[in-house]
C-alpha cells in the first residue's frame, strides 16, 4: 500500500511543530514532567507523519505497526506550564525494519531538551517486518566516507 501518492523513500526529513505546556503535564514544581518530553517525541514522530501524508491509524490498518525499541532524553534546561515550545523531528535513518528520528524541544531558540528513538516495524500480530519502500530513508554517504 502508498500513501498519498508517495513514490520511493519517505518524503520528509524534517518536522517542525509547536505546542503549548498544559498545566497537567506540569510536575509540583511548574515544570513539564520529565516523561512528557518522551510524550512529545511521539506526537513529533506521529505528525511528522500525518505532514509526509501518512495517517498513523491507516499505517495500521495496513498492517504495519511501529513499536519503541529505543528512547533516549537528555534534558537541558526546564519548560513550564503555558511556554510555547518548539519540536523538531528528523528522519536520521530508516532501513530495514527499523526508524531513527533526532528530536530537539526549544523554547525560542534556547534548546531544553534533546533525544532520540528507534521504532521498529511488526505485524499486528508481532512479527518483524521489513519496512515498505515508502518509509524508507538512507541519507547520502559523505564523500570523505565514500573514498
Amino acid at each position: 500500500m502508498v500513501f498519498s501518492g508517495i513514490d520511493g523513500e519517505f518524503p520528509l526529513k524534517v518536522f517542525e511543530m509547536k505546542l503549548r505546556v498544559r498545566y497537567q503535564e506540569t510536575d509540583a514544581q511548574g515544570r513539564l514532567h520529565h516523561a512528557n518530553y518522551i510524550n512529545y517525541f511521539e506526537v513529533g514522530r506521529v505528525e511528522m507523519l500525518r505532514a509526509a501524508g501518512i495517517n498513523y491509524r491507516d499505517l495500521e490498518d495496513s498492517g504495519v505497526m511501529l513499536v519503541v525499541t529505543e528512547v533516549a532524553c537528555r534534558y537541558l534546561r526546564p519548560a513550564r506550564y503555558d511556554d510555547l515550545i518548539s519540536i523538531t523531528t528528523t528522519l536520521e535513518w530508516a532501513r530495514g525494519t527499523r526508524i531513527r528520528h533526532l528530536y530537539h524541544v526549544r523554547r525560542d531558540e534556547e534548546l531544553l531538551a534533546e533525544g532520540h528513538t528507534v521504532v521498529a516495524a511488526v505485524s499486528p500480530t508481532g512479527k518483524i517486518l521489513r519496512l515498505p519502500p515508502w518509509l524508507r530513508y538512507e541519507p547520502p554517504t559523505p564523500l570523505s566516507d565514500a573514498l
